[in-house]
């Protein structure tokens, strides 16, 4: 079962600090993702940084988002 994020910050380098439902504070790079469909937009810093929880997951304002799974099976603990 999956893991609903519950709160998300932009940092350096086209990552996100996540904290998820269970209280796990874990890093992602969406880096791997900047060149693919509507993820390219994410490029430009001002929309990168319009990340937002949505319902159990992220979003950003131009619609973007990434499966819960993913974002918990693919990130790191942070230190």
């Amino acid at each position: 079962m999956y893991k609903a994020v519950i709160k998300v910050m932009p940092i350096e380098n086209y990552q996100l600090n996540l904290t998820f439902e269970n209280g796990e504070n874990k890093i992602f790079d969406v880096k791997p993702y900047l060149n693919l469909g509507i993820f390219k937009e994410l490029k430009n810093l001002e929309m990168f940084n319009t990340v937002r929880v949505s319902f159990d997951t992220i979003e950003w304002q131009n619609q973007a988002d990434i499966d819960p799974e993913t974002l918990y099976e693919d990130s790191v603990a942070a230190k």
